[in-house]
C-alpha cells in the first residue's frame, strides 16, 4: 500500500487495524524483559497488552533489555516506533488478524549503555525480570544476561530495594530452578553474601510458554505494509494458539495475569514436560528428516501423511508414556492437535529455524524421553531415529550432494565428526559433552545405528516409511 502509515504513538488514532486504546503515557515499567525478540513480542508482551486494554496493568509495562550485539536491530526498530509493533495471527483458513501491541514502553541496549539497563533492572518499580535468552543462554553464569542481573541485584540490596521475581520463559525443563541456579552461581562469584540475599528474597517461578512464532523477515514487514497499511519495520507473525502456565510464586506482586488467560498453578511441571517432550521434541523429530527430504517449510512436511504418522507414533508410543497426567488435558488429543498446528500453512515456519542450535535443544527435549524409556524398558526407536536424523543432517550435505549451512554453537566440531560416521557409526554419539553416556546404552545404540545406516543407504523417506510400518 503506497500510503502506509508509519507506526508510532502519534499515528495510533489513524491506524486501520486494532491498536491500543489506553493512554500509553500513563503506563510505567514494572517488568524488565531480557531478550525482547519475536517470541516475547508474540507471547508475554501480548498478554500484558491485553491487560492494559482492560485497564488492569498500568504499572506493569515492559522495558525490553537487549544484551547481545545482534539486538541493535530491535533497539533501532522499537525506539523508532515508540515500542509499538504489529502482531499478525495467521489462521489455518488463510485469514489473518492484525493488532498493534503497546505494552513495551521502553527499550535499553546494554552493549551501548550498560548503566541505563542496570538502572531499569535495579529500579524499585521493576518488580519482575523475565527472560527469553534461548536454551543455551543458561550455560554460563558469566554471560551478559546473568552478569547484568547480578549487578542489578547487588544495587537493589545495597539500596534497600526488595528483590524481584526472576521468571524464565525459555523452553527448559524446570526453567525456574535452572534460572535460580545460574543467578546464584553468578551472584556467588561477585559476593557470597549477595547470593545468600538473593536465595532468601528473590523468587524464580517456572513457566510453560507455547506459541509457534517464526522469526521475523523483511517479507513479513512488506506484507504488513501491503495488506494492512501499516509501515512496521519489524512486525511479528504467530499462530493463533497461545498458552502460558506459570507458578504463582512472586516476590513483590504481579499483574492479574489470570484475567488475560494465563493459568496460574502451584506446580507447572506436568504442563512443562508435556510441552517440551511433545511440541519441542516433536519439532526436532520432524526437522532433520524434513530437511533431508527436501522440505524447507514446516507446514509442508507436517501435511505429508508420512511425517504425520511418524510424529503421532513418537507422541503415542514414546513421549506420552513418560509423562505424568496433566490436569484437564487429553495427551493423545494434544498430540493430534500439535500435528494440525505444525501443518498450519499460514504460519510459514521454516525447517531451518527448527534445525538450528540442535546441540542446545535435543539434549533438553529429546534425551529425557529416551532416558526415561530406557529406564522403564519402553520403546526408543522413534526418538533414536530422530537423533540419527540430526547426525545425518550435521554432515552438511543433502542426499543430492548439495551443501548447506549447519547453524550450531558446536558446528566446527560437530560437522567433521558427523562426516566421519560412515566409517565409525557411533562417532557422533560418542561426543560426551552432548550425549553423556548414551553411547553406552545398548538399546539406544542399536536403534540409532539402524536408523543412521538406513539414512545413508536408503535415504530419509525410506527410513521414515520403515519406521511407521
Amino acid at each position: 500500500m503506497a500510503n502506509a502509515i508509519d507506526l508510532n504513538n502519534a499515528s495510533l488514532p489513524k491506524l486501520p487495524i486494532d491498536a491500543p486504546k489506553y493512554d500509553r503515557d500513563t503506563v510505567s515499567v514494572g517488568i524488565a524483559h531480557i531478550g525482547a525478540g519475536h517470541f516475547h513480542r508474540a507471547h508475554q508482551a501480548a498478554y500484558i497488552n491485553l491487560l492494559l486494554q482492560q485497564g488492569l496493568a498500568h504499572e506493569w509495562g515492559i522495558c525490553g533489555i537487549g544484551v547481545m550485539p545482534a539486538d541493535w536491530t530491535m533497539r533501532d526498530v522499537l525506539n523508532g516506533q515508540d515500542g509499538l509493533y504489529t502482531l499478525i495471527l495467521e489462521n489455518p483458513d488463510g485469514s489473518r488478524d492484525a493488532q498493534v501491541i503497546g505494552s513495551i514502553v521502553d527499550y535499553r541496549y546494554a552493549p551501548d549503555d550498560p548503566e541505563s539497563a542496570l538502572e531499569v533492572l535495579a529500579a524499585p518499580s521493576t518488580r519482575i525480570i523475565s527472560l527469553t535468552i534461548t536454551e543455551g543462554g543458561y550455560r554460563d553464569p558469566d554471560g551478559p544476561a546473568f552478569t547484568l542481573i547480578t549487578q542489578a541485584l547487588a544495587r537493589r540490596r545495597d539500596r534497600g530495594i526488595p528483590a524481584p521475581t526472576i521468571a524464565s520463559c525459555d523452553n527448559i525443563e524446570n526453567n525456574g530452578e535452572v534460572a535460580r541456579r545460574t543467578v546464584l552461581a553468578s551472584a556467588e562469584r561477585l559476593d557470597p553474601e549477595l547470593a545468600e540475599w538473593v536465595a532468601q528474597h528473590a523468587r524464580f517461578p517456572s513457566s510453560m510458554v507455547d506459541r509457534i512464532t517464526p522469526a521475523t523477515t523483511l517479507e513479513m514487514a512488506a506484507e504488513v505494509r501491503r495488506d494492512f497499511g501499516v509501515n512496521d519495520r519489524w512486525p511479528v507473525v504467530a499462530e493463533p494458539f497461545t498458552a502460558w502456565v506459570l507458578e504463582d510464586d512472586f516476590a513483590d506482586g504481579r499483574p492479574p495475569l489470570e484475567r488475560a488467560g494465563v493459568l496460574l498453578v502451584d506446580d507447572v511441571r506436568p504442563y512443562e514436560l508435556m510441552k517440551l517432550r511433545m511440541l519441542n521434541a516433536g519439532h526436532q523429530c520432524l526437522a532433520y528428516f524434513a530437511h533431508l527430504c527436501g522440505y524447507r517449510l514446516v507446514h509442508e512436511a507436517a501435511q505429508d501423511p508420512l511425517f504425520a504418522k511418524f510424529l503421532l507414533a513418537y507422541f503415542d508410543t514414546e513421549a506420552i508414556p513418560t509423562l505424568p497426567p496433566v490436569p484437564g488435558i487429553d495427551l493423545h488429543e494434544f498430540g493430534r492437535t500439535l500435528v494440525q498446528r505444525f501443518a498450519n500453512p499460514a504460519v510459514r515456519d521454516t525447517v531451518a529455524r527448527l534445525c538450528a542450535y540442535s546441540s542446545d535443544r535435543i539434549p533438553k527435549w529429546l534425551f529425557p524421553v529416551i532416558c526415561d524409556n530406557l529406564a522403564s524398558d519402553g520403546p526408543v526407536q522413534m526418538a533414536s531415529a530422530a537423533v540419527a536424523s540430526w547426525a545425518r543432517y550435521a554432515e552438511g550435505v543433502d542426499e543430492w550432494g548439495e551443501p548447506y549451512e549447519v547453524v550450531d554453537q558446536l558446528a566446527d566440531s560437530l560437522i567433521p565428526i558427523a562426516r566421519s560416521q560412515r566409517d565409525n557409526a557411533c562417532a557422533f554419539i560418542e561426543i560426551t559433552a552432548v550425549f553423556a553416556d548414551l553411547s553406552h546404552q545398548h538399546r539406544f545404540v542399536e536403534a540409532y545405528r539402524w536408523a543412521l545406516d538406513s539414512l545413508h543407504s536408503k535415504g530419509a523417506r525410506a527410513t521414515l516409511d520403515a519406521l511407521v510400518r
